[in-house]
C-alpha cells in the first residue's frame, strides 16, 4: 500500500492503522478514491481470478471465461432454466444474467429457446459445454480446496470474516451506516 502523501498543513493518517480511526477533514486527500478499505480486496479476488483463467488458459479450455462457470455447472445440474430461475438460483439480477447468457450463448456454451411464456427464455447447455463439464467441476472442487488450504494458513480466514460482517450488517445495515456517516458531513447537506 503506497504511503499517504504528507501535505505541510495536513497531518499524516493511516486509516488502516486503526480501523475506528476517522480521517479528520484537513487529512482527506484532494481525491477520496485514494483511501479505500476494499480496492485490495477487489484486487485480490481479480488476480485469483485471472490464475482461474490462466488454468483454463493452459488446458486448453478455449474461449472459457471463468465467470461462466457457476451457471454452467448448475445448469448441468439442474437442467434447463428459464434466466429467471437460473438467475435466482446463482443469485444474481435478472438483468446481469441475462447479459451473461447472452455473451455465453455468443461463446457457444449455452443455447436459449422461448420458454413457457412469450416473456422468458429457456437456457440450456449446448454439446461444447457438455463435453467439458467434468472438467468444469473438477477445476470448481480443486479451486475449493485450495480456498481452503490458503485459509488453513491464515490466522482468521476470509470466509470467516464473511461470517461475522454478514452478522454485523444484521444488526445495523451498510445502508444506514452509509447515511449515518453523511448526516455528519456538511459536504452530503
Amino acid at each position: 500500500m503506497p504511503e499517504p502523501t504528507e501535505h505541510p498543513a495536513d497531518p499524516v493518517v493511516d486509516p488502516a492503522a486503526d480501523p475506528a480511526t476517522e480521517v479528520p477533514p484537513r487529512a482527506r486527500p484532494a481525491d477520496p478514491s485514494e483511501l479505500s478499505r476494499w480496492r485490495p480486496l477487489r484486487l485480490l479476488q481479480a488476480s485469483m481470478d485471472e490464475e482461474i483463467g490462466r488454468v483454463y488458459a493452459e488446458a486448453p479450455v478455449e474461449g472459457l471465461r471463468p465467470s461462466f462457470v457457476l451457471e454452467l455447472l448448475r445448469l448441468h445440474a439442474r437442467g434447463p432454466m428459464t434466466i429467471t430461475e437460473l438467475a435466482e438460483s446463482v443469485q444474481h439480477t435478472h438483468s446481469a444474467l441475462s447479459q451473461k447468457v447472452a455473451a455465453m450463448r455468443r461463446a457457444g456454451w449455452v443455447e436459449t429457446a422461448p420458454g413457457e411464456d412469450a416473456r422468458s427464455k429457456k437456457v440450456a447447455l449446448t454439446a461444447k459445454a457438455r463435453a467439458v463439464v467434468g472438467r468444469l467441476a473438477a477445476e470448481w472442487e480443486a479451486t475449493e480446496a485450495a480456498l481452503a488450504e490458503l485459509e488453513a494458513e491464515l490466522p482468521y480466514p476470509l470466509s470467516q470474516v464473511v461470517e461475522d460482517i454478514e452478522r454485523a450488517l444484521s444488526r445495523r445495515s451498510f445502508h444506514d451506516r452509509i447515511v449515518g456517516k453523511l448526516a455528519e458531513d456538511p459536504r452530503w447537506r
